[in-house]
């Protein structure tokens, strides 16, 4: 095992107004990301050996966003709310089972 068990990066980045493609901060994906931070602390799962959650810059996948990605499973998520990040939670990190009504494909679209 890694030194976390499993980390999750959340997409929070933000282009100009105007821009030609969406971005996941306009989602609310950094108020998102410190939902589901304070959520695995108060759950006791982050530190060492945990689960660490990280704000990342553009992940590259905006028009499927606001995105997430759980190593080392490599496993692509979007999500709407704190249901969505919750379900993920409980199901994905806790449970270790797949939450397929949110994940995204692996390979990117042909």
């Amino acid at each position: 095992m890694g030194y976390y068990q499993h980390h999750l990066f959340f997409c929070t980045n933000r282009r100009a107004d105007g821009a030609e493609r969406p971005s996941c901060a306009l989602c609310d994906s950094g108020e998102l990301r410190a939902y589901a931070k304070a959520k695995l602390k108060a759950l006791g799962l982050t530190g060492p050996g945990g689960v660490r959650a990280n704000t990342a810059g553009c992940l590259d996948r905006c028009e499927e966003g606001p995105v997430l990605v759980i190593y080392p499973e490599g496993v692509w998520y979007t999500y709407v709310d704190e249901s969505d990040l919750d379900e993920i939670i409980e199901r994905h990190i806790q449970g270790g089972e797949i939450v397929e009504r949110l994940r995204l494909p692996d390979q990117p679209p042909e």
